[in-house]
């Protein structure tokens, strides 16, 4: 029960954020479309959350919450944030290290990332520029993702939830206010980016103090503590590499296409992260600190559980909103997006790339669930091999598929190595004994598919009836979207509760939650 209202509360910041970062995105649509400068500033502002991804989210979280939880169980909260404090210096140094080699060598850099910008001498200047101006945003959300992982370990699931908030809320009036003072959008929202980063890290450590936690810097001290984190956290950061590689590649194939792939593929993304967001991110940030002090207490019973109930709560959510991306992909992007640089073309290309991410959208979600069965029992090695096989077949689907689909088929392999990875962390969790689909989930999971297909019939059958008032004005066609989104939703959870695939009690705490 706790564990369920852990996820919800995550679900319910991180949805609001989800729905700002939308909001986010229409307005970059509106004022940028998919020209080159929304090519250079999409590319300024992955940079620095790749390597986000790299050093913090998860080879970071991954090895930091084990240890951080059983320094909480052994050594009481003042040792756990003694040993987090360690932890933050060398942080701090290695990251501001790194920011300024980057910064001195980032035109070379440029060519690794987005060799196809070589060819447009002022469109490769520009994403460099950009790029300079945002990436001192990694120093910051490096620190937010210590703070936000100490937080977690205790329980304080609220605030690091809404941190993101801030973010979206500054890029949208960075572009409003500053775009006309500023060379263009994509020099107000880089400037945003850098300072939304200072800002999300000052809002952290206010309420970190106000839990009386205080992370002092140091001289790094390299104690056996840090050294074993060290000795973790090294093949997580190589296993989070090789994932980001992934992304490299799509990164890098995308250039070399016509102007606009990679702007068509950036807000395909951004809607597909939506559920992703609310569910996925949800319960791999509640499950890590339960599942790791279940393991470090020896209740394996209670770590299985915990799994069954994650995965049921990721398929009840996940499934629909897939069959719903596949269903009106082409009328969330036209009535959301088109608009002002946005043109048809543009619409129709990102609704394309829509349908493909969203394939695999349940395998993003079941990853982020599994991958911490092997974090919590401190094996980082595991996902890191199946990580190398992903980005080999990654690979091999993108210049295969592009070739076919264009960036639809950079889309496609991205959900095609998604499963190949979610299928591996499953296989290998069961072969291992640490999990097993329990009764109660084999039943549910069933009548989820039901419940999914009645909702897609039905969703259908309700965009034929509603299809001549999507040809009226803005106002009429968001109106009706919302109609459909709503109805779609209502019916799929009646159905859920009728056909057994959820409880009436599930019901009602989420309306209380």
């Amino acid at each position: 029960m706790v564990f369920l209202r852990s996820i919800l509360t995550v679900s319910a910041f991180t949805g609001l954020s989800r729905i700002l970062g939308f909001a986010r995105d229409i307005c970059i649509a509106s004022f940028l479309g998919s020209g080159p400068i929304a090519d250079a500033f999409f590319i300024a502002f992955k940079m620095p959350n790749l390597f986000r991804r790299l050093f913090a989210e998860g080879a970071f979280n991954a090895s930091f919450i084990p240890l951080f939880n059983e320094h909480l169980i052994e050594q009481g909260k003042k040792g756990a944030i003694s040993f987090a404090a360690r932890i933050l210096s060398i942080m701090v140094i290695f990251l501001f290290l790194f920011i300024t080699i980057v910064q001195i060598f980032m035109p070379w850099l440029m060519y690794l990332f987005a060799p196809g910008f070589s060819d447009d001498a002022e469109k490769f200047g520009l994403a460099v520029n950009l790029t300079r101006l945002t990436f001192p945003y990694l120093l910051f959300i490096c620190l937010v993702s210590l703070l936000g992982g100490v937080l977690n370990s205790l329980g304080r699931f609220a605030a690091v939830a809404a941190t993101p908030i801030i973010l979206n809320l500054v890029l949208i009036l960075a572009l409003l206010i500053f775009s006309p003072y500023l060379p263009s959008g994509g020099h107000a929202l880089s400037w945003g980016v850098a300072f939304a980063g200072i800002i999300q890290f000052l809002w952290l450590l206010n309420v970190s103090r106000k839990e009386g936690i205080y992370l002092p810097l140091h001289v790094p001290r390299f104690t056996p503590q840090v050294r074993r984190f060290l000795k973790l956290v090294l093949p997580g950061i190589f296993g989070a590499g090789v994932v980001q590689i992934n992304l490299l590649v799509d990164l890098v194939i995308a250039s070399f296409l016509p102007t606009g792939a990679i702007s068509f593929l950036y807000y395909a993304d951004r809607v597909n992260q939506l559920p992703l967001g609310i569910v996925g991110v949800a319960i791999g940030t509640a499950i890590l600190p339960l599942l790791s002090r279940q393991i470090r207490k020896g209740d394996e019973k209670g770590a299985l559980e915990s799994l069954n109930r994650g995965i049921e709560f990721a398929l009840l959510l996940a499934l629909p909103a897939t069959a719903a991306f596949l269903l009106i992909s082409n009328l969330i992007i036209e009535v959301f997006f088109q608009r002002g640089a946005f043109g048809v073309e543009t619409s129709l290309a990102t609704a394309q790339a829509l349908m493909a991410y969203a394939l695999g959208l349940p395998a993003y979600i079941l990853i982020k669930i599994m991958a911490p069965g092997f974090f919590a029992r401190g094996d980082t090695i595991t996902p890191v091999k199946i990580a190398v096989v992903c980005v080999i077949i990654n690979v091999f689907f993108n210049l295969t598929l592009v070739h076919i689909l264009g960036h639809v088929g950079i889309a496609l392999a991205t959900a095609i190595s998604a499963w190949v990875n979610v299928s591996f962390l499953f296989f290998i969790l069961c072969r291992r004994g640490h999990y097993k689909l329990d009764q109660r989930l084999r039943f549910r999971f069933k009548r989820i598919i039901f419940a999914t297909a009645g909702m897609s019939a039905l969703l259908w059958g309700g965009v034929l009836w509603l299809k001549p008032y999507f040809e009226g004005g803005q106002t009429t066609r968001i109106l009706f979207l919302s109609v459909l989104v709503v109805g779609g939703l209502c019916i799929y959870l009646a159905l859920a509760v009728f056909l057994g695939a959820t409880s009436k009690n599930f019901m009602k705490m989420l309306k209380t939650s």
